[in-house]
């Protein structure tokens, strides 16, 4: 998997692209952890429209990133679900634990 980053003033955004597994656990963390330490990020979007694939540790990657993100009271949204990744996410309940747009 691929992990963008791109930050605007107080908002960022991690695009991901390919799949989404445990395998792109060290990519993902690595993403998010500069967008975390970036002084003055506000909210960060997760663009997961280019993601072809997630499985239950995705899912679990992103439930610790919304921990973090919480505890820096950084806003976090999950932006571009569509197909089988939008289904995942709506069978695990995520559009209840996260922002979905």
């Amino acid at each position: 998997m691929q992990v963008t980053q791109k930050i605007n003033d107080s908002n960022a955004a991690l695009i991901l692209t390919g799949r989404f597994d445990f395998n792109a656990h060290r990519d993902f963390r690595e993403g998010y952890e500069a967008v975390l330490k970036t002084p003055n990020v506000q909210s960060l979007d997760i663009d997961l429209s280019h993601v072809d694939y997630l499985d239950s540790s995705a899912l679990g990657m992103l439930l610790l990133l919304k921990e973090r993100a919480a505890a820096k009271n950084i806003a976090l949204a999950l932006v571009g679900c569509t197909g089988t990744v939008k289904q995942i996410l709506e069978i695990a309940n995520f559009s209840k634990l996260f922002t979905m747009r």
